[in-house]
């Protein structure tokens, strides 16, 4: 259920779907305003305030206008290259394992894969939330003083789709070492 797509986060969040919409139009916004006031810094200020060169600041805003328009087919692709190894590991076969069968002492690795189980169920709504903010994120590199906020965007999904791909590798390696075990 928690694969890399959105679908579950969808279907669990409804309103995530209908906000989107919204944060591509404030991000196109911001953009847009960022892109108004810092030309009024280059051109009704004075020459002692550092701005940034124009025709940088127009097209960046361009380029990043076109990337926060197409963004969900962008955050989707990343989403599908992920999911690759993602559905390597999920479709991996496994011995089957009947939790009603511990005893008190396997009790204990219950727990643990339970934790597990909410470990990843953590990540993947946090990878959602990163997923349909994705435009606020993009709207934060148009412009030079905020550009490392889009950077750090860019470095937090990539690393909460690794951390969910490694979660279900470790609960692959938790069934399969327990299938072992009671064997």
């Amino acid at each position: 259920a928690l694969d890399c797509n959105m679908d579950t986060f969808k279907r669990y969040f409804p309103a995530a779907s209908a906000m989107y919409e919204i944060f591509i139009w404030t991000a196109i916004g911001l953009v847009l305003l960022n892109l108004v006031w810092q030309l009024y810094r280059c051109y009704g200020a004075g020459f002692d305030i550092d701005t940034e060169n124009p025709t940088n600041l127009v097209v960046r805003s361009v380029i990043f206008l076109l990337l926060i328009w197409y963004c969900d087919d962008i955050v989707n692709l990343a989403l599908q290259i992920g999911g690759t190894p993602y559905n390597w590991i999920l479709d991996s076969n496994l011995p089957g394992v009947q939790f009603g069968d511990f005893n008190s002492v396997l009790l204990v690795l219950a727990w643990n894969y339970l934790k597990l189980l909410l470990e990843a169920a953590e990540r993947y709504v946090v990878l959602g939330v990163l997923v349909f903010t994705a435009p606020l994120a993009f709207a934060m590199g148009a412009a030079r003083g905020t550009n490392n906020i889009f950077k750090s965007w860019c470095r937090m999904f990539g690393g909460q789709l690794l951390l969910l791909i490694m979660n279900a590798w470790c609960l692959k390696l938790f069934v399969n070492m327990f299938g072992e075990f009671l064997a």
